[in-house]
Protein backbone atom coordinates (compact mmCIF):
# COMPACT_ATOMS: atom_id res chain seq x y z
CA UNK A 1 0.00 0.00 0.00
CA UNK A 2 1.60 3.30 -1.02
CA UNK A 3 2.53 6.01 1.73
CA UNK A 4 1.93 3.12 4.63
CA UNK A 5 5.18 2.00 6.30
CA UNK A 6 5.83 0.04 9.74
CA UNK A 7 8.79 0.88 11.23
CA UNK A 8 9.93 -1.90 13.46
CA UNK A 9 11.90 -2.75 16.25
CA UNK A 10 13.46 0.72 16.95
CA UNK A 11 13.56 2.26 20.18
CA UNK A 12 11.12 4.68 20.53
CA UNK A 13 11.44 8.38 22.21
CA UNK A 14 7.24 9.64 22.55
CA UNK A 15 7.44 11.62 25.92
CA UNK A 16 3.91 12.75 25.69
CA UNK A 17 2.85 9.25 25.63
CA UNK A 18 5.13 8.06 28.49
CA UNK A 19 7.42 6.20 25.92
CA UNK A 20 11.31 6.28 27.05
CA UNK A 21 13.23 4.33 24.89
CA UNK A 22 10.50 1.34 24.33
CA UNK A 23 12.02 -1.22 21.64
CA UNK A 24 8.16 -1.05 19.46
CA UNK A 25 7.29 -0.80 16.17
CA UNK A 26 5.74 2.73 14.56
CA UNK A 27 3.19 2.32 12.12
CA UNK A 28 1.87 5.18 9.60
CA UNK A 29 -0.77 5.83 6.98
CA UNK A 30 -3.03 7.81 4.88
CA UNK A 31 -0.04 10.95 6.65
CA UNK A 32 -0.92 9.58 10.21
CA UNK A 33 0.26 7.66 12.66
CA UNK A 34 -2.20 4.35 13.51
CA UNK A 35 -2.61 2.31 15.40
CA UNK A 36 -1.87 -1.08 13.27
CA UNK A 37 -0.47 -0.60 9.78
CA UNK A 38 -2.89 -2.05 6.70
CA UNK A 39 -2.22 -4.87 4.91
CA UNK A 40 0.64 -4.22 2.20
CA UNK A 41 2.18 -1.58 4.14
CA UNK A 42 5.80 -1.28 3.95
CA UNK A 43 8.60 -2.77 6.79
CA UNK A 44 11.34 -0.97 7.55
CA UNK A 45 13.83 -2.11 9.66
CA UNK A 46 14.89 0.53 12.43
CA UNK A 47 15.97 -2.06 14.84
CA UNK A 48 19.08 -0.85 16.61
CA UNK A 49 18.19 2.95 15.45
CA UNK A 50 16.35 5.93 17.96
CA UNK A 51 12.72 6.68 17.26
CA UNK A 52 11.55 10.27 17.76
CA UNK A 53 8.59 12.57 16.67
CA UNK A 54 9.58 15.06 13.97
CA UNK A 55 10.95 18.16 15.41
CA UNK A 56 8.91 21.43 16.26
CA UNK A 57 10.93 24.86 16.42
CA UNK A 58 8.76 27.63 18.05
CA UNK A 59 11.09 30.15 17.64
CA UNK A 60 13.11 30.50 14.12
CA UNK A 61 13.32 33.71 12.14
CA UNK A 62 12.90 31.79 8.55
CA UNK A 63 10.65 34.43 6.50
CA UNK A 64 9.32 37.53 5.84
CA UNK A 65 10.57 40.77 5.27
CA UNK A 66 12.92 41.20 8.05
CA UNK A 67 14.17 38.07 6.94
CA UNK A 68 14.53 39.25 3.17
CA UNK A 69 16.53 42.18 4.69
CA UNK A 70 19.32 39.95 6.20
CA UNK A 71 19.56 37.87 2.93
CA UNK A 72 20.37 41.33 0.79
CA UNK A 73 22.36 42.48 3.65
CA UNK A 74 25.27 39.42 3.89
CA UNK A 75 26.22 38.73 0.15
CA UNK A 76 29.42 37.92 2.13
CA UNK A 77 27.63 35.49 4.30
CA UNK A 78 26.54 33.47 1.35
CA UNK A 79 29.53 33.25 -0.52
CA UNK A 80 31.28 30.84 2.17
CA UNK A 81 27.83 28.58 2.14
CA UNK A 82 26.67 28.41 -1.71
CA UNK A 83 24.78 24.77 -2.19
CA UNK A 84 24.59 23.98 -6.00
CA UNK A 85 21.29 22.08 -7.21
CA UNK A 86 21.24 18.51 -7.29
CA UNK A 87 18.91 16.47 -8.71
CA UNK A 88 15.17 17.92 -8.12
CA UNK A 89 16.19 19.69 -5.12
CA UNK A 90 16.83 23.68 -5.84
CA UNK A 91 20.31 25.14 -5.13
CA UNK A 92 20.57 28.12 -2.35
CA UNK A 93 22.65 29.49 -0.37
CA UNK A 94 23.13 29.92 3.36
CA UNK A 95 25.05 30.60 5.90
CA UNK A 96 23.31 32.67 9.30
CA UNK A 97 20.51 33.63 6.64
CA UNK A 98 19.44 30.62 4.35
CA UNK A 99 17.21 31.03 1.50
CA UNK A 100 13.92 29.38 1.87
CA UNK A 101 14.77 26.11 0.04
CA UNK A 102 17.62 25.59 2.26
CA UNK A 103 16.07 26.21 5.10
CA UNK A 104 13.41 23.61 4.49
CA UNK A 105 16.14 20.86 3.32
CA UNK A 106 18.61 21.77 6.60
CA UNK A 107 15.65 21.38 8.72
CA UNK A 108 14.68 18.18 7.37
CA UNK A 109 17.62 16.65 7.41
CA UNK A 110 17.77 17.63 11.16
CA UNK A 111 14.53 15.33 11.49
CA UNK A 112 12.48 18.57 12.06
CA UNK A 113 8.90 19.03 10.58
CA UNK A 114 7.13 22.05 12.10
CA UNK A 115 8.47 25.78 12.16
CA UNK A 116 7.17 29.20 13.54
CA UNK A 117 7.86 32.28 12.35
CA UNK A 118 8.11 34.59 15.64
CA UNK A 119 7.80 37.81 14.38
CA UNK A 120 5.70 38.67 11.53
CA UNK A 121 4.68 42.43 11.05
CA UNK A 122 1.04 42.42 9.53
CA UNK A 123 1.56 44.67 6.94
CA UNK A 124 4.22 42.47 5.39
CA UNK A 125 2.12 38.88 6.36
CA UNK A 126 1.12 38.50 2.68
CA UNK A 127 5.28 38.14 2.18
CA UNK A 128 5.70 36.10 4.95
CA UNK A 129 3.10 33.94 3.76
CA UNK A 130 5.01 33.74 0.03
CA UNK A 131 8.45 32.37 1.63
CA UNK A 132 5.92 29.62 3.63
CA UNK A 133 5.14 28.47 0.30
CA UNK A 134 8.57 28.62 -1.16
CA UNK A 135 9.55 26.97 2.06
CA UNK A 136 9.99 22.77 1.48
CA UNK A 137 8.52 20.24 3.73
CA UNK A 138 8.19 22.36 6.90
CA UNK A 139 4.78 22.96 8.40
CA UNK A 140 4.77 26.68 9.43
CA UNK A 141 2.90 29.33 11.23
CA UNK A 142 3.24 33.02 12.39
CA UNK A 143 3.56 34.96 15.43
CA UNK A 144 1.78 38.58 14.87
CA UNK A 145 3.65 41.24 15.99
CA UNK A 146 0.83 43.54 18.39
CA UNK A 147 3.20 45.16 21.34
CA UNK A 148 3.23 48.26 19.45
CA UNK A 149 0.59 48.78 17.44
CA UNK A 150 -1.22 51.80 17.31
CA UNK A 151 -4.76 50.03 17.42
CA UNK A 152 -3.45 47.92 21.05
CA UNK A 153 -2.24 50.98 22.25
CA UNK A 154 -4.92 53.15 21.63
CA UNK A 155 -7.43 50.48 22.97
CA UNK A 156 -5.21 49.79 26.42
CA UNK A 157 -4.94 53.59 27.05
CA UNK A 158 -8.66 53.28 26.88
CA UNK A 159 -9.31 50.66 28.77
CA UNK A 160 -11.50 48.99 26.10
CA UNK A 161 -10.55 45.37 26.32
CA UNK A 162 -13.70 44.39 24.39
CA UNK A 163 -12.30 45.68 21.37
CA UNK A 164 -8.74 44.83 22.22
CA UNK A 165 -10.41 41.44 22.37
CA UNK A 166 -12.04 42.06 18.99
CA UNK A 167 -9.36 43.76 17.17
CA UNK A 168 -6.66 40.89 18.54
CA UNK A 169 -8.95 38.05 16.53
CA UNK A 170 -9.19 40.53 13.55
CA UNK A 171 -5.37 40.74 12.95
CA UNK A 172 -5.06 36.74 13.44
CA UNK A 173 -7.51 36.37 10.76
CA UNK A 174 -6.45 39.13 8.40
CA UNK A 175 -2.59 38.22 8.87
CA UNK A 176 -3.55 34.21 8.92
CA UNK A 177 -1.05 34.09 11.92
CA UNK A 178 -0.92 31.74 14.74
CA UNK A 179 -0.04 33.22 17.99
CA UNK A 180 0.06 37.11 19.41
CA UNK A 181 3.99 38.53 19.83
CA UNK A 182 5.39 41.15 22.00
CA UNK A 183 8.70 42.67 21.33
CA UNK A 184 10.14 45.59 23.73
CA UNK A 185 6.50 46.13 24.96
CA UNK A 186 6.36 50.02 24.34
CA UNK A 187 9.67 50.40 23.76
CA UNK A 188 9.41 50.03 19.30
CA UNK A 189 7.10 52.64 19.39
CA UNK A 190 8.57 54.94 21.64
CA UNK A 191 11.67 54.39 19.01
CA UNK A 192 9.52 56.11 16.24
CA UNK A 193 10.09 59.18 19.00
CA UNK A 194 13.73 58.54 19.16
CA UNK A 195 13.15 57.22 22.91
CA UNK A 196 12.62 54.14 24.75
CA UNK A 197 11.33 52.44 27.53
CA UNK A 198 13.57 51.36 30.36
CA UNK A 199 10.99 50.27 33.60
CA UNK A 200 7.84 48.23 33.16
CA UNK A 201 6.21 51.14 34.19
CA UNK A 202 8.02 53.89 31.93
CA UNK A 203 5.20 55.93 29.66
CA UNK A 204 4.83 55.56 25.58
CA UNK A 205 5.38 58.70 24.25
CA UNK A 206 1.83 60.25 23.13
CA UNK A 207 0.00 56.43 24.59
CA UNK A 208 1.06 57.29 28.26
CA UNK A 209 0.92 53.58 28.61
CA UNK A 210 3.21 51.46 30.24
CA UNK A 211 4.86 47.73 29.26
CA UNK A 212 3.45 46.36 32.15
CA UNK A 213 0.14 47.76 31.09
CA UNK A 214 0.61 46.51 27.45
CA UNK A 215 2.13 42.91 28.54
CA UNK A 216 -0.85 42.09 30.87
CA UNK A 217 -3.79 43.44 29.17
CA UNK A 218 -2.51 41.64 25.79
CA UNK A 219 -2.18 38.29 28.50
CA UNK A 220 -5.67 38.56 29.18
CA UNK A 221 -7.01 38.87 25.81
CA UNK A 222 -5.13 36.35 24.73
CA UNK A 223 -6.57 33.73 27.40
CA UNK A 224 -10.18 35.26 27.06
CA UNK A 225 -9.85 34.73 23.17
CA UNK A 226 -8.47 31.01 24.22
CA UNK A 227 -5.75 31.12 22.18
CA UNK A 228 -3.24 28.05 21.69
CA UNK A 229 -0.23 29.77 22.27
CA UNK A 230 0.00 31.95 25.05
CA UNK A 231 1.39 35.19 24.42
CA UNK A 232 4.73 34.80 23.20
CA UNK A 233 7.35 37.67 25.39
CA UNK A 234 10.69 39.43 24.02
CA UNK A 235 11.38 41.68 26.69
CA UNK A 236 12.56 44.90 27.55
CA UNK A 237 16.01 45.79 27.64
CA UNK A 238 17.46 42.49 26.15
CA UNK A 239 21.02 42.85 25.68
CA UNK A 240 21.10 45.11 28.68
CA UNK A 241 23.44 44.19 32.10
CA UNK A 242 20.93 43.76 34.30
CA UNK A 243 17.93 43.10 32.44
CA UNK A 244 17.05 39.84 34.43
CA UNK A 245 15.44 42.19 36.70
CA UNK A 246 12.96 43.20 34.45
CA UNK A 247 12.28 40.03 32.83
CA UNK A 248 11.22 38.53 36.38
CA UNK A 249 9.67 41.90 37.04
CA UNK A 250 7.42 40.95 33.49
CA UNK A 251 6.86 37.31 34.66
CA UNK A 252 5.41 38.39 37.92
CA UNK A 253 3.12 40.98 36.33
CA UNK A 254 1.19 38.62 34.43
CA UNK A 255 1.21 35.93 37.73
CA UNK A 256 -2.59 36.76 38.18
CA UNK A 257 -4.00 36.15 35.09
CA UNK A 258 -5.87 33.24 34.94
CA UNK A 259 -5.01 31.10 32.35
CA UNK A 260 -7.59 29.40 29.20
CA UNK A 261 -9.31 26.45 30.29
CA UNK A 262 -7.09 23.80 30.02
CA UNK A 263 -3.60 24.86 30.84
CA UNK A 264 -1.36 26.29 33.34
CA UNK A 265 1.00 28.96 31.73
CA UNK A 266 -0.20 32.69 30.31
CA UNK A 267 3.25 33.61 29.13
CA UNK A 268 5.93 32.22 26.99
CA UNK A 269 9.42 34.24 27.33
CA UNK A 270 11.22 33.79 24.49
CA UNK A 271 15.01 33.75 23.99
CA UNK A 272 15.13 34.19 27.50
CA UNK A 273 19.16 34.08 27.45
CA UNK A 274 19.13 37.69 25.75
CA UNK A 275 17.23 39.07 28.46
CA UNK A 276 18.91 36.67 31.60
CA UNK A 277 21.47 39.61 31.94
CA UNK A 278 23.46 40.77 35.48
CA UNK A 279 25.68 43.06 36.28
CA UNK A 280 25.65 46.62 35.93
CA UNK A 281 27.84 47.23 32.92
CA UNK A 282 30.10 45.12 30.50
CA UNK A 283 32.65 45.35 32.55
CA UNK A 284 30.84 43.31 35.48
CA UNK A 285 28.44 41.51 33.23
CA UNK A 286 27.23 37.87 34.22
CA UNK A 287 24.27 35.59 34.28
CA UNK A 288 21.06 36.16 36.21
CA UNK A 289 20.51 32.75 34.83
CA UNK A 290 20.40 30.60 37.76
CA UNK A 291 17.52 33.38 39.22
CA UNK A 292 15.61 33.04 35.86
CA UNK A 293 15.60 28.92 36.15
CA UNK A 294 15.25 29.16 40.43
CA UNK A 295 11.17 31.42 39.56
CA UNK A 296 10.50 29.25 36.95
CA UNK A 297 10.93 25.83 38.88
CA UNK A 298 8.84 28.21 41.42
CA UNK A 299 5.81 29.15 38.65
CA UNK A 300 3.79 27.45 36.83
CA UNK A 301 3.01 30.50 34.54
CA UNK A 302 6.00 30.83 33.17
CA UNK A 303 7.33 29.10 29.91
CA UNK A 304 10.66 29.85 27.73
CA UNK A 305 12.73 29.03 24.92
CA UNK A 306 16.73 29.60 25.46
CA UNK A 307 17.75 31.33 22.10
CA UNK A 308 21.59 29.59 22.88
CA UNK A 309 24.54 31.53 21.33
CA UNK A 310 26.68 29.51 18.90
CA UNK A 311 30.40 30.86 18.45
CA UNK A 312 30.76 32.43 15.05
CA UNK A 313 28.71 34.31 12.84
CA UNK A 314 25.30 35.36 13.60
CA UNK A 315 22.67 37.98 11.95
CA UNK A 316 20.71 39.61 14.64
CA UNK A 317 17.51 40.71 13.38
CA UNK A 318 14.25 41.57 15.53
CA UNK A 319 11.51 43.92 15.91
CA UNK A 320 13.45 45.48 18.51
CA UNK A 321 14.65 48.41 16.36
CA UNK A 322 16.05 50.55 19.59
CA UNK A 323 18.36 47.46 20.72
CA UNK A 324 19.72 46.99 17.20
CA UNK A 325 21.07 50.53 16.89
CA UNK A 326 22.17 50.00 20.38
CA UNK A 327 24.25 46.95 18.74
CA UNK A 328 25.22 48.76 15.83
CA UNK A 329 27.08 51.72 18.24
CA UNK A 330 28.72 48.42 20.40
CA UNK A 331 29.83 46.84 16.70
CA UNK A 332 31.68 49.88 16.15
CA UNK A 333 29.48 51.28 13.65
CA UNK A 334 29.16 47.66 11.81
CA UNK A 335 26.32 47.75 8.38
CA UNK A 336 22.55 47.89 9.63
CA UNK A 337 19.17 47.95 8.68
CA UNK A 338 16.52 49.87 10.74
CA UNK A 339 13.07 50.59 9.39
CA UNK A 340 9.60 51.46 10.96
CA UNK A 341 6.41 49.85 9.58
CA UNK A 342 3.64 52.26 9.79
CA UNK A 343 1.13 51.67 12.91
CA UNK A 344 2.58 48.60 13.80
CA UNK A 345 6.25 47.55 14.48
CA UNK A 346 9.47 48.29 13.59
CA UNK A 347 13.01 46.00 12.97
CA UNK A 348 16.59 45.98 13.11
CA UNK A 349 19.49 43.90 11.96
CA UNK A 350 22.73 44.13 12.50
CA UNK A 351 25.41 40.93 11.52
CA UNK A 352 27.82 40.10 14.75
CA UNK A 353 30.63 37.52 15.59
CA UNK A 354 30.03 35.63 18.80
CA UNK A 355 33.70 34.91 19.85
CA UNK A 356 34.74 32.62 22.62
CA UNK A 357 37.48 34.70 24.00
CA UNK A 358 35.65 37.64 24.38
CA UNK A 359 34.17 37.83 28.04
CA UNK A 360 30.51 39.00 27.34
CA UNK A 361 30.34 36.26 24.26
CA UNK A 362 31.64 33.74 26.46
CA UNK A 363 29.36 34.41 29.71
CA UNK A 364 26.25 34.34 26.78
CA UNK A 365 27.13 31.23 25.65
CA UNK A 366 27.00 29.68 28.51
CA UNK A 367 23.74 31.19 30.00
CA UNK A 368 21.48 29.19 27.59
CA UNK A 369 23.11 25.95 28.94
CA UNK A 370 22.78 27.27 32.37
CA UNK A 371 18.94 27.47 32.17
CA UNK A 372 18.26 24.47 30.15
CA UNK A 373 20.18 22.20 32.85
CA UNK A 374 18.83 24.66 35.91
CA UNK A 375 15.00 24.51 35.14
CA UNK A 376 14.01 20.83 36.76
CA UNK A 377 10.38 20.44 34.99
CA UNK A 378 11.57 20.53 31.05
CA UNK A 379 7.97 20.56 30.01
CA UNK A 380 8.50 24.28 30.18
CA UNK A 381 11.38 24.96 28.42
CA UNK A 382 12.60 24.85 24.63
CA UNK A 383 15.84 24.29 22.95
CA UNK A 384 16.35 27.30 20.32
CA UNK A 385 18.93 29.69 18.83
CA UNK A 386 16.44 32.53 18.18
CA UNK A 387 18.14 31.44 14.78
CA UNK A 388 19.48 33.83 13.62
CA UNK A 389 20.18 35.61 16.41
CA UNK A 390 21.80 33.17 18.45
CA UNK A 391 23.56 31.60 15.95
CA UNK A 392 21.69 29.30 12.82
CA UNK A 393 19.74 26.35 13.49
CA UNK A 394 21.56 24.04 12.31
CA UNK A 395 23.29 23.79 15.15
CA UNK A 396 20.82 22.21 17.72
CA UNK A 397 22.59 18.87 17.32
CA UNK A 398 25.75 20.70 18.84
CA UNK A 399 23.82 21.69 21.64
CA UNK A 400 22.23 18.69 22.35
CA UNK A 401 25.85 16.93 22.49
CA UNK A 402 26.23 19.74 25.19
CA UNK A 403 23.58 19.00 27.14
CA UNK A 404 23.80 15.20 26.97
CA UNK A 405 27.64 15.55 27.53
CA UNK A 406 29.36 17.55 30.65
CA UNK A 407 32.11 16.35 28.92
CA UNK A 408 31.50 18.10 26.16
CA UNK A 409 30.43 21.42 27.91
CA UNK A 410 33.93 21.45 30.03
CA UNK A 411 35.60 20.98 27.21
CA UNK A 412 34.20 23.93 24.79
CA UNK A 413 34.53 25.96 28.63
CA UNK A 414 38.11 24.96 29.05
CA UNK A 415 38.35 26.18 25.26
CA UNK A 416 36.07 29.63 26.71
CA UNK A 417 36.65 32.98 28.34
CA UNK A 418 37.07 31.93 31.80
CA UNK A 419 34.50 34.14 32.44
CA UNK A 420 31.88 31.60 31.54
CA UNK A 421 33.09 29.72 34.37
CA UNK A 422 33.94 32.68 36.90
CA UNK A 423 30.43 34.33 36.34
CA UNK A 424 27.92 31.57 35.63
CA UNK A 425 27.07 28.34 37.47
CA UNK A 426 27.72 26.02 34.37
CA UNK A 427 30.84 24.47 35.16
CA UNK A 428 29.03 22.93 38.35
CA UNK A 429 26.11 22.07 37.20
CA UNK A 430 26.52 17.77 36.17
CA UNK A 431 23.64 17.38 34.84
CA UNK A 432 23.18 15.40 31.76
CA UNK A 433 19.94 14.70 29.44
CA UNK A 434 18.72 11.59 28.76
CA UNK A 435 17.32 10.58 24.67
CA UNK A 436 14.38 11.33 26.40
CA UNK A 437 14.94 14.56 27.92
CA UNK A 438 16.12 15.20 24.41
CA UNK A 439 13.21 14.20 22.76
CA UNK A 440 10.73 16.27 25.11
CA UNK A 441 12.72 19.65 24.72
CA UNK A 442 12.86 19.48 21.09
CA UNK A 443 9.14 17.99 20.28
CA UNK A 444 6.96 17.46 23.13
CA UNK A 445 7.58 20.37 24.96
CA UNK A 446 7.43 22.73 21.54
CA UNK A 447 4.31 20.87 20.70
CA UNK A 448 2.78 21.27 23.97
CA UNK A 449 3.47 25.31 24.87
CA UNK A 450 2.48 25.86 20.64
CA UNK A 451 -0.77 23.99 21.93
CA UNK A 452 -0.96 21.53 18.69
CA UNK A 453 -2.14 18.35 19.49
CA UNK A 454 -0.96 16.26 16.35
CA UNK A 455 2.45 16.93 16.65
CA UNK A 456 5.30 15.86 19.02
CA UNK A 457 4.28 12.61 19.89
CA UNK A 458 3.60 9.56 17.86
CA UNK A 459 -0.15 8.63 19.51
CA UNK A 460 -2.31 7.43 17.22
CA UNK A 461 -3.89 10.38 14.94
CA UNK A 462 -1.11 12.56 15.09
CA UNK A 463 0.45 13.75 11.55
CA UNK A 464 2.65 11.29 10.10
CA UNK A 465 5.94 13.16 10.82
CA UNK A 466 9.11 10.79 12.47
CA UNK A 467 12.22 10.77 12.83
CA UNK A 468 14.83 8.09 12.85
CA UNK A 469 18.54 8.83 13.92
CA UNK A 470 21.33 6.17 13.68
CA UNK A 471 22.12 5.56 16.96
CA UNK A 472 22.01 2.54 18.75
CA UNK A 473 21.37 3.61 23.29
CA UNK A 474 21.97 0.19 24.19
CA UNK A 475 25.73 0.19 22.71
CA UNK A 476 26.27 4.02 22.79
CA UNK A 477 26.86 6.15 25.98
CA UNK A 478 25.77 9.56 24.80
CA UNK A 479 27.32 11.41 28.09
CA UNK A 480 30.83 9.42 27.19
CA UNK A 481 29.79 9.65 23.15
CA UNK A 482 29.12 13.50 22.79
CA UNK A 483 30.32 13.30 18.89
CA UNK A 484 28.05 10.21 18.06
CA UNK A 485 24.94 12.06 19.46
CA UNK A 486 26.19 15.18 17.36
CA UNK A 487 26.55 13.15 14.41
CA UNK A 488 22.96 11.43 14.78
CA UNK A 489 21.15 14.61 15.02
CA UNK A 490 22.48 16.05 12.18
CA UNK A 491 22.34 13.67 9.70
CA UNK A 492 18.10 11.87 10.53
CA UNK A 493 18.35 8.59 8.94
CA UNK A 494 14.90 8.63 7.66
CA UNK A 495 12.54 11.97 8.36
CA UNK A 496 9.20 11.39 7.15
CA UNK A 497 6.72 14.01 6.63
CA UNK A 498 2.96 13.15 6.50
CA UNK A 499 4.10 9.91 6.46
CA UNK A 500 6.04 10.32 3.23
CA UNK A 501 10.08 9.82 3.42
CA UNK A 502 11.89 13.08 2.88
CA UNK A 503 15.06 12.52 4.39
CA UNK A 504 17.59 8.72 3.85
CA UNK A 505 20.13 8.79 4.90
CA UNK A 506 20.68 12.17 5.69
CA UNK A 507 19.58 13.47 2.57
CA UNK A 508 16.73 15.19 1.30
CA UNK A 509 14.95 12.47 -1.59
CA UNK A 510 11.86 14.72 -1.80
CA UNK A 511 10.12 18.26 -1.05
CA UNK A 512 6.58 18.21 -0.57
CA UNK A 513 4.76 21.35 0.69
CA UNK A 514 4.47 22.08 4.09
CA UNK A 515 1.03 23.03 5.79
CA UNK A 516 0.51 26.70 7.33
CA UNK A 517 -1.09 26.62 10.22
CA UNK A 518 -3.07 30.15 11.85
CA UNK A 519 -6.06 30.44 14.07
CA UNK A 520 -9.46 31.91 14.14
CA UNK A 521 -11.84 32.73 16.60
CA UNK A 522 -15.19 31.43 15.95
CA UNK A 523 -17.01 34.37 17.74
CA UNK A 524 -15.22 36.86 15.11
CA UNK A 525 -18.17 37.88 13.38
CA UNK A 526 -19.90 38.89 16.28
CA UNK A 527 -17.15 40.71 17.90
CA UNK A 528 -16.71 43.19 14.78
CA UNK A 529 -18.72 45.42 15.24
CA UNK A 530 -17.06 46.84 17.74
CA UNK A 531 -14.00 48.05 16.00
CA UNK A 532 -15.55 48.41 12.37
CA UNK A 533 -15.71 52.17 12.96
CA UNK A 534 -12.21 52.41 14.32
CA UNK A 535 -10.50 50.23 11.53
CA UNK A 536 -12.16 52.58 8.81
CA UNK A 537 -10.83 55.37 10.73
CA UNK A 538 -7.43 54.48 11.75
CA UNK A 539 -7.24 53.19 8.06
CA UNK A 540 -6.92 57.03 6.53
CA UNK A 541 -3.27 56.89 7.98
CA UNK A 542 -1.65 53.18 6.08
CA UNK A 543 -0.78 53.27 3.42
CA UNK A 544 -2.85 50.47 1.88
CA UNK A 545 -6.66 50.52 1.82
CA UNK A 546 -8.55 48.26 4.67
CA UNK A 547 -10.15 45.88 1.75
CA UNK A 548 -6.27 45.11 0.57
CA UNK A 549 -4.89 44.73 3.78
CA UNK A 550 -5.98 40.75 4.68
CA UNK A 551 -4.44 37.76 3.51
CA UNK A 552 -6.54 35.64 0.82
CA UNK A 553 -6.54 32.14 1.37
CA UNK A 554 -5.00 31.82 -1.94
CA UNK A 555 -1.37 32.41 -0.22
CA UNK A 556 -2.38 29.22 1.66
CA UNK A 557 -2.55 26.70 -0.79
CA UNK A 558 -1.84 24.02 2.28
CA UNK A 559 -3.89 25.83 4.95
CA UNK A 560 -4.60 24.45 8.78
CA UNK A 561 -7.27 26.05 10.00
CA UNK A 562 -7.67 25.90 14.21
CA UNK A 563 -10.57 27.48 15.45
CA UNK A 564 -10.98 28.75 19.23
CA UNK A 565 -13.25 30.00 21.20
CA UNK A 566 -17.09 28.98 22.20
Amino acid sequence: MPNAYVLKGGYVYDPLNGIDGEKMDVAIADGKIVDTAPKGAKVIDVSGKVVMPGGVCIHSHIAGGKVNSGRRLRPEDHRKDVVPKRGQLRSGVGYTVPSTFITGYRFAAMGYTTVFEPAVPPLKARHTHEEFQDTPILDNGGFVLTGNNWFVLNYIRNNEMDKLAAYIAWLLWATKCYAVKIVNPGGVESWGWGKNVNGLDDKVPYFDVSPREIVTALAQVNEKLGLPHTIHVHGNNLGHPGNYEITLETMEAVREVKPAKGRRNVIHFTHVQFNAYAGTSWKDFASGGKEIAEYINKHDHVTVDIGQVIFGDATTMTADGPWEFTLHQITGGNKWVNSDVELETGSGIVPYVFRRTIPVNAVQWAIGLEIMLSVNDLYKVCLTTDHPNGGPFYFYPKIISWLVSRKARNEMLEKTHKAAAERTTLKDLDREFSLYDVAIVTRATQAKILGLKNRGHLGPGAKGDVAVYDLDPTKVDISSNPDLVEKAFSAALYTFKDGEIVVKDGEVIAAPQGSTIWVKVKSLEEMMPLIEEDLKEMWKHYTVSLSNYPVQMEYLPKSEMIEVGA
